[in-house]
């Protein structure tokens, strides 16, 4: 499915609104590396060092909508890494509530963003570059003429990550700009390391490129069922992963399919609940085997109460018996010895695969879903003055 649908001819593509969002689906590899080599430029290893230099107590990573689920899928990651206490804030809620969110002191904030024009994104670093003064800021961005890269460019406490246009998505939903800004975002895991940034996308590639290759008329078939719901599943980092690929089912099926992440242990406590015989349930494994035990465990709940309809595993070595009786296993050997951001990438093209294919089975237009409603930036709207009518 995948090399007919590229194989057709441009103008072809255009008319059935998918060529940008099949081109950006598909060069995330290739873009993958691009990012590596310039986590592993020296400039850009000296300024990652030097914010890590300056011992922040917190890191805290915002941005809106996807950009805030890249900081989900990498704050655990670099937690672990650093030893730093590391969280993930929507912007908006930073507008809205950051006396009661962020944490004051010394801190560094990432600011995550594909355009860097939405209003939150400049909206949150004025506010906390006026009332936190012992906070350094870094934005990662995949545009070098949004308002993020250069409406700072006097101020010394931000340090700007720009990735390669080719990651400025023109689709209106995020896919090669997402997997690439978990990747930058990363990169803060070495940067007070001498660890080769250079060969971190080379093996999730080659993974991600099994996905292509093996599995495309798999997720094609999955997606052309009957899917009124999708619950989408994922442990710790992988959360993130799973929220990001529901956001591109609703917002690539305009709707039209409802959709809930959440992770494997919650979906018992009320969510399991919401699950019938349509709903598609889509499972991102870990690569730890203790939290594997447990979303087996879960997995085989759902065999046992005969709950969900088709079921989409993503792992490495699947056992049979949590896969379902009508579930498809994406198997792709070397996974898990991937970094866990890494990890997040491959689950998340798997989500963006199954979105796109249910968007055309639906007979929309991928590179501009939801009739309309949504719009690649968000448009602009008033920033309130802190303690204003």
């Amino acid at each position: 499915m995948l090399d007919s649908l590229q194989a057709a001819p441009v103008a072809e593509q255009q008319r059935l609104g998918y060529a940008d969002t099949l081109r950006e689906i598909l060069q995330q590899p290739v873009t993958w590396r691009d990012t590596a080599a310039r986590l592993a430029d020296a400039g850009t290893r000296s300024m990652l060092k030097s914010l890590l230099a300056a011992q922040p107590a917190h890191i805290v990573l915002t941005g809106s909508g996807s950009s805030v689920y890249v900081g989900e899928c990498v704050a655990p990651v670099l937690q672990s890494a650093l030893g730093i206490p590391c969280m993930a804030i929507p912007a908006g809620t930073l507008l809205t509530s950051r006396r009661g969110v962020l944490p004051g002191g010394r801190g560094l904030l990432v600011s995550i963003a594909r355009s860097g024009d939405s209003p939150e994104s400049t909206g949150v670093v004025d506010q906390v570059l006026a009332a936190e003064p012992g906070y350094a800021h870094l934005a990662v961005t995949c545009n070098v003429q949004g308002k993020l890269a250069t409406r700072y460019r006097d101020e010394p406490r931000m340090h700007v990550l720009q990735l390669d246009e080719r990651t400025n998505d023109r689709s209106l939903v995020m896919t090669s700009s997402f997997t690439n800004l978990l990747l930058g975002c990363s990169g803060l895991r070495h940067g007070a390391s001498s660890e080769g940034d250079a060969r971190l996308a080379d093996a999730a590639a080659a993974v991600a490129g099994q996905v292509f290759a093996r599995y495309g008329d798999a997720l094609t078939h999955a997606a052309q069922q009957v899917v009124p719901a999708a619950v989408y599943l994922g442990s710790g980092a992988a959360l993130g992963a799973a929220r990001e690929s529901a956001l591109k089912m609703l917002e690539m099926s305009g709707g039209a399919v409802r959709v809930l992440p959440e992770t494997f242990l919650g979906l018992r406590h009320g969510p399991m609940s919401w699950l019938d015989e349509h709903c598609l349930v889509v499972a991102f494994l870990s690569g730890e085997p203790g939290v594997r035990g447990y979303e087996y465990d879960l997995l085989r709940e759902l065999n046992r109460k005969n709950l969900g309809g088709a079921r989409v595993v993503v792992g490495e070595s699947i056992p049979e018996d949590v896969i379902g009786p009508n579930g498809i296993a994406i198997d792709l050997p070397g996974l898990y010895a991937l970094e866990e951001a890494q990890q997040q990438m491959v689950h998340v093209v798997v989500g963006q695969l199954l979105a796109f294919f249910r968007c055309l089975a639906l007979e929309q237009r991928p590179d501009a879903p939801s009739q309309g409603v949504l719009t690649r930036v968000v448009e602009s709207f008033a920033i309130h003055a802190e303690g204003g009518a």
